[in-house]
């Protein structure tokens, strides 16, 4: 990836900059420079604002409003009018009548001139058409209508006549059984005092659609302050609260492995995840965090979606987020600044395999090295000899 460059300069340390907060550090006259320098060219600008040039002198006296209304009047009472060239008089039109402009005249080939009557061929042809074909014309035409199914499928792969005519009733077919999904059988107990005792070999855990009990809970999060191998973790549709939702707030400010954390179709409110998105910028260590479909919170507000907004943009390591922004505002500034990480995450790991690559090259030509100077001196020994 290139990245810009303005006077040999790289622009790519300059993407986190909030252009508010420089704004704010300039002065009156840096302001004024700055207005020069920008395209004026903008529709939606005051006319007086347009332009470079601002009278900025004194004023030469005081103004008084009567004294500047009366002589604006005497001006205009003495100020004899425009003679006109051709006099006003009644009923008479003065100067030329518009007449609307021909239009132009667009050369038809011979062939398009050309009209066909074949309303009798239409009639024979229709007269002595099969049903495959008038179905197959039915189709073509898109008169879904006039057939059945069958017939519709039949007529776009050429399967010829299906059915019993345009009467004909589609045979029902059997859908297809499929096997519901299987029940979650994660033991949460066991899988409790897995996180506790800090098992290498729990890294994932999922407790979707299991109801769990507040001292479930409870237990859980503690024992999630002090883990440091889990790494995602699942808690959809487990009966999840505000209350509870405070407690895990404080096991991921503590919490410096975990990376992905799942609390879709709970009973989190809208302040709840505000709480849990602020408790992220602990340890900034998560990489996705999914809270959508709350059952008490289906639609945060504009508070709540610009506090969230605004600590996802101080977050350098979220790159996937499950929420449902209803205004466009908080929308494109969390995808721009999830966007960002992401660039910056790829741009990270390509430099580090590169310093790897690098390394490996050099390592191998100081081994390549040594092998020839060792083939050279048995070459020369050997012509000696």
């Amino acid at each position: 990836m290139t990245s810009k460059k303005l006077y040999g300069k790289d622009l790519k340390e300059f993407d986190d900059v909030d252009v508010d907060d420089l704004l704010t550090q300039l002065s009156a006259e840096e302001l004024e420079i700055l207005s020069k320098e920008v395209d004026p060219d903008d529709r939606f600008m005051p006319p007086d604002q347009r332009t470079n040039y601002h009278c900025e002198r004194e004023p030469t006296g005081p103004v008084d409003r009567k004294q500047l209304i009366e002589h604006i009047n005497k001006i205009a009472l003495e100020t004899p009018d425009q003679p006109e060239n051709v006099p006003f008089v009644a009923g008479v039109v003065r100067g030329k009548k518009w007449i609307p402009p021909e239009a132009p005249v667009i050369a038809t080939r011979e062939d398009e001139g050309v009209s066909f009557n074949l309303e009798d061929e239409y009639e024979q042809a229709l007269g002595t058409a099969t049903e495959e074909e008038l179905v197959d014309l039915a189709a073509i035409l898109g008169f879904h209508s006039m057939m059945n199914q069958d017939q519709y499928h039949a007529s776009l792969l050429n399967k010829g006549k299906v059915g019993l005519g345009w009467d004909g009733v589609t045979k029902a077919s059997q859908p297809k059984a499929l096997p519901f999904e299987p029940p979650n059988t994660t033991d949460p107990e066991q899988s409790i005092l897995k996180v506790y005792d800090d098992d290498s070999k729990t890294i994932e855990l999922c407790f979707n659609n299991i109801n769990l009990t507040d001292d479930q809970f409870d237990r859980l999060f503690k024992a999630l302050e002090i883990n440091t191998r889990l790494e995602v973790l699942s808690l959809s549709n487990t009966g999840l609260t505000d209350r509870t939702a405070e407690k895990l707030a404080i096991a991921l400010e503590k919490n410096a492995t975990l990376r992905v954390i799942n609390i879709e179709t709970n009973q989190v409110s809208a302040n709840g995840i505000v709480r849990l998105v602020k408790s992220l910028l602990v340890q900034k260590n998560i990489e996705e965090f999914r809270a959508s479909n709350q059952l008490t919170a289906h639609v945060l507000g504009n508070k709540a979606e610009m506090d969230i907004t605004q600590c996802i943009e101080q977050n350098t390591t979220l790159m996937r987020v499950g929420l449902f922004f209803e205004f466009n505002d908080a929308r494109s500034r969390v995808a721009n600044h999830l966007q960002k990480n992401i660039d910056r995450t790829l741009d990270s790991v390509s430099n580090l395999l590169s310093k790897k690559l690098y390394k490996k090259l050099v390592d191998f030509d100081d081994h390549f090295d040594d092998i020839s100077q060792d083939w050279l001196n048995v070459t020369l020994k050997s012509m000696i000899d």
